[in-house]
């Protein structure tokens, strides 16, 4: 979708906004990786490179889709075609690309001309294009998101968690601040999206706001008409990663032991037991073990979101680890 440089929202618009998963995004940040070969941390690096030959692949048999694609994602900004904006109570992928697949020829041409300055001639002939960016997209959430489609929904979920935690405790400003390059809450209904000089985009009392977690380094704005705008963004870059993440002090390592230290440093920030598992490389029965124990201590929370549980410290839990000291 077009730079639009910030977003004045109306206080009801803002009241009425929510956070939400939509694996549609998710594909589309994951085609983005695969398209412009980025990679923002080592698991993300380990999925480019296996997913990356397949994808070359896939497009060599198929040199207008690689043309189709290349053009969506322009040199200016990505066709708003491709990027349709989710809806308030959350869809399933078949549904939200069925948008894509709907968009007139006519319609995907000028978001291609928008997004690219000029549009290729094998474009300007070809028919079905909405069609055929769907096909894509669906390629790529079955060969590429799906398999590991559980996991990206826990981290979003997980960084949905910690955005509302910070809305909670320092308003929108520490909620919005920084998730993606230029963006800045400025206040009295004043939210930054990019760096862009471009006149404001008025979300009015009927406008309808959601913010989308997407686990690869890729972003968007787009929005329907006046009543439906979004706004992608990173996770929070450690939900992302998958590894051994920060070590426990050894002095809190005597005093809690190895496996309940460990679980108690790496709620810093919320996750999920499955999460869990995967940093620590203990077992589930170990984990779960751990987790009842600090809750009954009161060190941690338990909080569910969407068909997720997650857990995370509380302050008693980081003064704890605060005054534990570094890692020897």
């Amino acid at each position: 979708m077009a730079a639009v440089g910030w977003w004045r929202i109306d206080t009801d618009a803002l009241a009425r906004s929510r956070f939400l998963v939509s694996p549609l995004a998710e594909t589309t940040a994951a085609l983005m990786a695969l398209e412009r070969r980025t990679h923002a941390h080592p698991a993300e690096r380990a999925w480019l490179a296996d997913r990356l030959p397949h994808y070359r692949a896939h497009l060599a048999a198929e040199p207008l889709t690689a043309a189709l694609v290349r053009a969506a994602l322009g040199r200016l900004w990505i066709a708003g075609f491709l990027t349709p904006t989710p809806h308030q109570d959350g869809r399933a992928f078949a549904e939200e690309v069925a948008a894509v697949r709907a968009a007139p020829d006519a319609v995907v041409r000028t978001d291609l001309r928008a997004a690219t300055g000029r549009l290729p001639e094998a474009l300007d002939r070809a028919r079905g294009l909405g069609p055929r960016t769907a096909g894509l997209l669906e390629w790529v959430w079955e060969e590429a998101v799906r398999p590991d489609w559980e996991r990206r929904r826990r981290v979003a979920e997980a960084d949905i968690l910690v955005r509302t935690r910070q809305l909670g405790q320092g308003g929108w400003a520490a909620a919005l601040t920084g998730i993606r390059p230029g963006m800045a809450w400025l206040g009295e209904g004043r939210l930054r999206v990019n760096l862009q000089q471009r006149r404001p985009r008025e979300l009015t009392a009927a406008a309808g706001l959601v913010f989308v977690p997407v686990t690869h380094a890729h972003g968007w704005v787009s929005w329907t008409g006046t009543h439906r705008h979004a706004l992608v963004y990173p996770c929070a870059g450690q939900l992302t990663q998958q590894g051994s993440g920060p070590a426990a002090p050894q002095a809190l390592v005597r005093l809690l032991g190895p496996v309940r230290a460990r679980v108690l440093v790496l709620l810093e920030s919320p996750k999920s037991t499955t999460q869990l598992v995967a940093l620590t490389g203990f077992s589930l029965g170990a984990v779960a073990g751990q987790l009842k124990v600090l809750l009954a201590a009161g060190l941690i929370l338990r909080r569910r979101t969407g068909r997720t549980v997650l857990y995370s410290r509380v302050a008693a839990g980081d003064v704890l680890v605060s005054a534990a000291g570094t890692p020897e």
